[in-house]
């Protein structure tokens, strides 16, 4: 492979967008709860920036779209934990999103299930749950 063309594939790598889910493990549910939890997330996401005026948010979701909506999930222990990456990710300048469950099938009305963060670029959201867990 030549110089350039790896060049090319770590710019690439390097700038990719990504959206990552974090969900609480403290929180009992099924594995298809869990997924639509994070479907939620996703498309609560993709939502809000498509609303904002946020021309960052844009771009990134724009880019996003176009590399195959990368998606990881991760995990945290506790909803303390779960809105202090939230915190983090604002403070960043990333779009996020909390998912609250209206309480109609296995977790009570109100409960927060996750904490959806993106699209925008890996190396940033790095910074909020590149320490975390794949669930």
């Amino acid at each position: 492979m030549t110089s350039v063309l790896k060049l090319v594939l770590v710019i690439k790598f390097v700038l990719t967008e990504k959206m990552v889910i974090v969900v609480r493990t403290d929180v009992d549910m099924g594995k298809g709860k869990v997924a639509a939890q994070v479907a939620h997330a996703a498309v609560s996401l993709v939502l809000k920036v498509l609303n904002s005026r946020n021309e960052s948010w844009k771009r990134w979701l724009e880019s996003w779209l176009n590399e195959g909506q990368p998606k990881i999930v991760v995990k945290v222990q506790s909803l303390e934990e779960l809105m202090q990456r939230k915190q983090k990710a604002e403070t960043l300048g990333l779009p996020t999103e909390v998912i609250v469950d209206a309480g109609k099938t296995q977790v009570e009305p109100g409960t927060v299930t996750c904490l959806g963060i993106g699209p925008a670029p890996s190396e940033v959201i790095d910074k909020v749950t590149g320490d975390l867990k794949l669930l």
